[in-house]
């Protein structure tokens, strides 16, 4: 029988419910009270299991640029060059894996940026003694949504719906929106009390607009998002994959609907780097997760694939969106750039 807690982390981590009382509408789908839900939740926080629940935007919808990096770094400069690219507020991601590109982090740029994506990283990659570096961007998003088995009833795999960005004139108040909702919202009773009245609008006003720019495909979802290690889920991989560029949608599509796989993508391939296929794949122990792999592999035709553990988390958080910081980080190094 399913854990009481893991049903209720299942439920916020997928569709979380944008009304006044979200928890209530959860307790009720449970049939238990709102207290129980909200005790479960207010530990479950304590503890570092639940991460941020808060809207999760499409950076490049927002007009950021951003790209996957990975350097290749010494071992006895890897503190320093980590302490460097942490300082810039775009990266999101930044972990240590086994490869001899060891330092892989995820770069947004602002869309002010006077550096622009490629001097930044060049900038990085000169601040750091990398002795080598290569930039991955998405070529083709297939998937990007982080949901953990909690229950272990999820299917092995799933219909990915595939989102139609639909053009939208952000107004002031759809800034306003972003902006705040951006935040982790509290585990009470009505979570969202304290952004209406920052904002200075009304409960109605609030949802119609997160739904819409949900619609349009700017928000990809409101939801929570949990420490994976502390969740339990301890070995998660990068698999890369070595895959045909002509057959490389079909082949993206059919890696994505495997539900351990959260983030799905196409890369470009160099000649220091095959690989053009990326799938994140979350297991709760190593002999799990290379169960899965070898699965998504009779279903994958590729050359070769490999899956790159992270030893070590350097750097997981939220892009702050619209904050100073970018331009304080560029005004440090812009003479660099020159």
């Amino acid at each position: 029988m399913t854990n009481i807690k893991d049903e209720i982390l299942s439920r916020i981590q997928k569709k979380f419910p944008l009304v006044p009382k979200p928890f209530k509408v959860i307790a009720d789908e449970l049939e238990i009270t709102e207290n129980e839900v909200l005790d479960i939740l207010q530990e479950e926080k304590k503890k570092g299991i639940i991460r941020q629940t808060s809207a999760i935007f499409d950076t490049k919808r927002l007009g950021y640029k951003s790209s996957l990096v990975a350097f290749k770094i010494a071992e006895d400069k890897i503190d320093k060059a980590v302490e460097i690219i942490n300082s810039h507020p775009g990266v999101s991601h930044n972990y240590e894996r086994n490869h001899d590109f060891n330092i892989w982090f995820t770069m947004a740029i602002d869309p002010k940026s006077k550096l622009g994506l490629d001097k930044t990283i060049e900038i990085l990659a000169l601040e750091t003694k990398a002795d080598d570096y290569i930039m991955l961007p998405t070529l083709k998003l297939f998937k990007i949504n982080v949901k953990l088995n909690t229950t272990g009833k999820d299917e092995k795999k799933e219909k990915v719906k595939k989102v139609k960005h639909k053009d939208i004139e952000l107004t002031p108040l759809h800034y306003a929106v972003i902006k705040n909702a951006q935040y982790d919202i509290e585990m009470i009773s009505e979570p969202f009390a304290q952004l209406i009245k920052k904002i200075d609008i009304d409960y109605d006003t609030l949802f119609k607009i997160l739904l819409e720019l949900q619609e349009v495909g700017v928000m990809r979802r409101f939801a929570s998002i949990l420490n994976h290690r502390k969740a339990g889920f301890n070995a998660n991989a990068m698999v890369v994959w070595d895959v045909d560029e002509k057959d490389g949608e079909a082949i993206g599509e059919r890696a994505a609907s495997f539900s351990a796989v959260s983030h799905c993508y196409l890369r470009p391939k160099y000649e220091n780097w095959s690989y053009n296929l990326f799938t994140m794949v979350h297991g709760k122990t190593t002999d799990e997760t290379n169960a899965i792999i070898d699965e998504m592999s009779k279903e994958i035709p590729s050359k070769s694939h490999r899956p790159l553990y992270s030893s070590r988390e350097f750097k997981k958080v939220r892009i702050e969106y619209f904050t100073p910081a970018f331009e304080k980080w560029e005004n440090r190094y812009i003479k660099i750039g020159e």
